[in-house]
């Protein structure tokens, strides 16, 4: 490709709207435009990465059985009503009529119709397993759609689904799809990690994220440097923490005026916060929830989500905290009637502790939570935090932040049961199939790879998925032997297969070398006086800042060999 044909208009500023590097740099790079909030046009050097991207997953789902097919993205409401899932995706959907009224949706999974599918001509055990799978654009309306690709409305996705005879079966796929991906992750030359999630929406039980580790990323990750254990803090499990042992006192209550957070009563009574109980009352579709966990701790919602299998779970308004006999900031577990209490096993460990009295300006003393108040059900609902002990081994973990770029779910029986997707086992019995979900942000894993590898001047691609291998910048242009020589270095490159720019625009050579490294081709290759002069031209790295200095007899095999090593 030559420059002067290569539609990259490049910017020199960073816009305004743009808030994480990848976001920033993609526009500058001449890479993405807007359309609206959360949707973007890809521009040709985007449109090609994002084709690498899709070719290397397409190799690593073909290599472990996965047939490609394409659904469609418009789907009735009907099969979503069947899986009662409708309502449950709420605003994030988006929902359209045809002119007859019926109700219909813009596509932001597709469990739903593959079921529909798989049920239609799957008849047998001999069917089984299938991997069906597809690379589409999915659409879900953020309520915040922000930092460019990382959280659109409309983005491209690997969606592939696995449909199995039993359990031993289903784990049989998970793991190929476990091994497929982080070869795929690998292959785009991205450091990624593989951690225990939550299966959120989706449904079903058992999953794993695969998190570019990145400063940028939104999730945060724990992992343990002794073991292999690692989970997005949602999905983390926690030990039950041990208390200091002695002997229950009686319960009394303290005043404690205008004294409401844990620091402050913390403060206040002289007391540690992990001999607390911080109370947190939540509003469900159901009831009234308090969630207790230690002072010193957070609650993790998505655990008490789940533990309570609930679709809503809210923060209690001053008015509702009123209404159960309570005030905000002096909310305890203690005396409080008509409200469903969820405690964190630590919790219940604790001896003596302090915690709200339901009485405004008032904190009681000396509970004991087996003596003092009742629970409904006590589970590990505390936030992971650093140095907190693994739950395989007891050592300290550690956190990160990470990017999720892939996710994939052991979905069982949940669609198929609802969908009616049977078949017959070797004994004619009818059965339900067993299924697995396996998606990859193929739009979001060309973000992630921006966010990891990027420096002051621009993008740093790895070869695998740059735009183009190689850019040629020649001094002059008006020079008419570097040109030549340029032109020829280009011919003979692109021929053996070395994806390369001819910078041939009548611009400044440091216009031209700063928008290669704003764009982040992996060699940048000088064609100047040495050309003539010594016979030589001279190769840079973009990753590690090498130069080399190539001798024009055997340019290309060098280079190739250059390639290999950046």
């Amino acid at each position: 490709m030559r420059a002067s044909h290569l539609y990259a208009p490049t910017l020199r500023e960073t816009p305004a709207e743009a808030e994480v590097v990848s976001h920033q740099l993609m526009l500058r790079a001449g890479m993405i435009r807007k359309a609206a909030g959360g949707i973007y046009t890809y521009l040709p050097l985007a449109w090609k990465i994002l084709k690498k991207i899709e070719n290397i997953i397409r190799e690593e789902m073909d290599a472990k059985g996965g047939q490609e097919l394409l659904m469609p993205i418009v789907q009735p409401a009907e099969l979503w009503t069947e899986t009662g899932r409708w309502d449950v995706y709420g605003d994030e959907m988006f929902r359209l009529k045809d002119r007859h009224g019926r109700d219909f949706c813009l596509g932001p999974t597709h469990e739903e119709i593959i079921t529909t599918v798989a049920k239609t001509d799957v008849r047998s055990y001999r069917q089984l397993p299938l991997m069906l799978y597809q690379i589409q654009n999915k659409y879900r309306d953020e309520i915040r759609p922000r930092f460019g690709l990382m959280r659109g409305r409309e983005f491209i996705m690997k969606d592939l689904y696995s449909f199995d005879r039993n359990e031993e079966a289903l784990h049989d796929s998970y793991m190929k799809m476990y091994d497929a991906y982080g070869k795929v992750f690998e292959r785009c030359g991205l450091i990624c990690r593989p951690v225990e999630a939550d299966s959120g929406a989706i449904g079903g039980s058992g999953s794993h994220e695969f998190m570019v580790i990145a400063e940028s990323g939104e999730a945060a990750i724990v992992y343990c440097s002794e073991c292999d254990y690692a989970a997005n803090v949602e999905k983390a499990e926690l030990l039950p923490l041990e208390a200091v042992e002695e002997a229950s006192k009686q319960l009394s209550a303290v005043n404690t005026p205008a004294v409401k957070t844990i620091a402050e009563v913390s403060a206040y009574l002289n007391i540690d916060p992990e001999r607390m109980i911080k109370t947190v009352a939540y509003q469900t579709e159901k009831d009234i929830v308090l969630a207790l966990v230690r002072g010193d701790h957070e609650v993790n919602e998505v655990k008490v989500k789940n533990e309570l299998n609930c679709l809503v779970l809210e923060l209690a308004s001053e008015q509702t905290v009123k209404d159960i006999g309570s005030y905000i900031g002096f909310i305890g577990p203690v005396g409080l009637k008509n409200v469903t209490i969820i405690a964190d096993n630590t919790v219940m460990r604790l001896v003596n502790a302090v915690c709200g009295a339901n009485k405004q300006d008032q904190h009681l003393l000396n509970v004991n939570p087996n003596r003092d108040f009742t629970v409904a059900k006590t589970a590990d609902i505390r936030l992971i935090q650093e140095n907190d002990p693994c739950p395989r081994c007891g050592q300290a973990v550690k956190m990160a932040r990470g990017i999720e770029v892939g996710h994939i779910f052991k979905l069982r029986t949940k669609y198929s049961t609802a969908l009616a997707a049977t078949f017959l086992d070797e004994n004619g019995k009818e059965k339900p199939m067993v299924m697995g979900c396996y998606g990859i942000g193929v739009t979001r894993t060309m973000a992630a790879s921006i966010e990891q590898n990027y420096d002051k001047d621009g993008i740093i691609w790895p070869v695998p998925i740059a735009p183009y291998h190689a850019v040629i910048v020649p001094i002059s242009i008006k020079d008419e032997a570097q040109m030549k020589f340029a032109e020829e270095v280009y011919q003979a490159l692109n021929k053996a297969g070395i994806e390369t720019v001819f910078d041939d625009r009548n611009e400044r050579p440091g216009v031209k070398f700063k928008d290669a490294d704003l764009i982040g081709y992996p060699l940048k290759i000088t064609v100047g006086p040495k050309v003539v002069n010594e016979g030589v031209i001279e190769v840079k790295s973009r990753r590690t800042g090498e130069v080399r200095h190539i001798n024009i007899e055997n340019y290309v095999e060098e280079i190739g060999a250059f390639l290999k090593k950046v």
